[in-house]
């Protein structure tokens, strides 16, 4: 089991105030270029599920030497993807893996839209878009 949940202001004060955490986006690249990124240091991003180019998560992750012990805060669009991508971390090893609910965009507004309503960038934490 992964250690927790936390909304994503409570990511971003731990990635302000821990010095061994770091944020793993695991959109696609798509959503990466297209909807934009947490503005934080040391985003690392891996996408998770995996695909046929990437098939190995975790392998994929560990490119990045990420110490066993790192405090790792996972952000996907809507706080869901990300859930999986914590026990798989977990389950290799990683001790300190939390899912930030609510991911970049949070859940779809009346309207189906996304980034309305809950997520990252309606909480008013720093992002970017390419």
């Amino acid at each position: 089991m992964y250690s927790g949940d936390v909304s994503p202001r409570e990511a971003y004060t731990a990635l302000l105030e821990q010095k061994n955490s770091v944020l793993v986006d695991v959109r696609t690249p798509g959503e990466w270029s297209y909807v934009g990124i947490p503005a934080i240091d040391g985003l690392i991003r891996v996408s998770w599920p995996p695909t046929p180019d990437a098939p190995n998560f975790v392998e994929n992750f560990n490119v990045f030497g990420i110490p066993k012990d790192t405090h790792i805060y996972i952000i996907c669009r809507s706080g869901v993807r990300s859930i999986g991508a914590a026990h798989e971390l977990t389950a290799a090893g990683y001790k300190n893996c939390y899912n930030v609910t609510e991911g970049f965009e949070g859940d779809r507004d009346d309207m189906g839209h996304r980034g309305k309503i809950a997520g990252w960038k309606v909480a008013g934490l720093p992002w970017i878009q390419s």
